[in-house]
């Protein structure tokens, strides 16, 4: 721990402001959490069609159509049903694919390393390039300098930024696998086969994140305490990595907290232009066999993986910035 962070903590009424901060977030997060279990459980009984009839198919005996929901429970009332929706989870179970026959907890074990990997470096990736990025073009363009190179990033990032993920995933195919042949453009195959998924998951992110750094940093150049250190003739390097840069990351971590949300969500469109064995890939595989344990699992998984990136950014700014972050929340 920092002095200054020790300082802060000592200040009075502080301790029981960090009291009240983790029980508010902890109410948000179980009510966000009962929420995104009813949906998922709603989910089944929302979507037209009968998902027994969609797995055993329209040419099953009625007979074993009766069985198959009276064995799932789909006969008993909405209310019993959410009864034992609730029990099986508390118990881990999340229940019995309708095509495979595996188990859902199974299925999600079996891919979700796979979107974790490839979400997980196109955020490291995404980090790494925009924040150094961001800083540097915050230098050369301070004081209304290097206006050409502030044109060129600026369009640049803007046309990054509004490209979906999908089509330059497709376009990255074209290029990189199909014309050039330089890396594999379906499957997961080896460290090679991460190339093109993470580019498509990273790119627009990093281009945002690196615009709102350069905002921020271009921001506290400006504040008075910088005139100050200047003052002392300390060396630009010093300045910028040790009191600019920490000062801009706040409006960082949030919008990175959220581009990692949409990066989770966005594997869902990348795996399947990649055929990559993930979650993202295994939910429209479920959807459109009507395999609905598997959907109400993936989407659980999904959205409490949302609910922990949004916990952790709150969690962080509160670190960077206790005094303000945790006596407004």
């Amino acid at each position: 721990m920092t002095n200054a962070t020790a300082e802060v903590r000592t200040l009075p009424g502080l301790d029981g402001a960090w009291t009240r901060f983790a029980l508010r977030r902890l109410g948000r997060l179980l009510v966000s959490v009962w929420v995104l279990v009813t949906a998922a459980f709603l989910m089944i009984h929302l979507i037209p069609g009968d998902p027994v009839r969609a797995a055993l198919g329209t040419t099953a005996p009625l007979s074993l159509v009766r069985a198959r929901r009276a064995a799932l429970g789909l006969d008993d009332p909405l209310v019993v049903q959410y009864a034992h929706y609730l029990r099986d989870l508390f118990a881990g179970r999340l229940g019995t694919s309708m095509t495979s026959g595996l188990p859902v907890s199974q299925i999600i074990g079996d891919r979700l390393p796979a979107t974790l990997g490839v979400a997980g470096y196109a955020f490291a990736l995404a980090i790494a390039v925009s924040i150094p990025l961001g800083l540097v073009m915050a230098v050369l363009t301070r004081g209304g300098r290097g206006r050409p190179a502030e044109l060129a990033f600026t369009s640049t990032s803007v046309v990054l930024a509004a490209i979906p993920e999908f089509l330059l995933a497709v376009g990255l195919v074209f290029v990189f696998g199909v014309h050039l042949g330089w890396v594999p453009v379906a499957g997961r195959s080896g460290p090679d086969s991460y190339v093109l998924p993470v580019l498509s998951l990273a790119v627009g992110p990093a281009a945002v994140l690196a615009r709102i750094v350069r905002v921020e940093t271009l921001g506290v150049l400006q504040a008075d305490f910088i005139r100050t250190v200047r003052a002392k003739r300390l060396p630009d390097r010093f300045i910028y990595l040790r009191h600019a840069l920490p000062n801009a990351l706040t409006a960082t971590i949030t919008l990175g907290g959220l581009l990692l949300s949409a990066m989770v969500a966005g594997t869902v469109l990348v795996e399947n232009v990649f055929a990559w064995p993930g979650l993202g890939s295994t939910i429209v595989q479920s959807i459109l066999a009507k395999d609905y344990p598997v959907v109400q699992g993936v989407v659980l998984v999904y959205g409490v993986g949302v609910l922990a990136v949004n916990l952790a950014v709150d969690v962080a700014l509160a670190l960077l910035d206790p005094r303000s972050t945790i006596r407004e929340s």
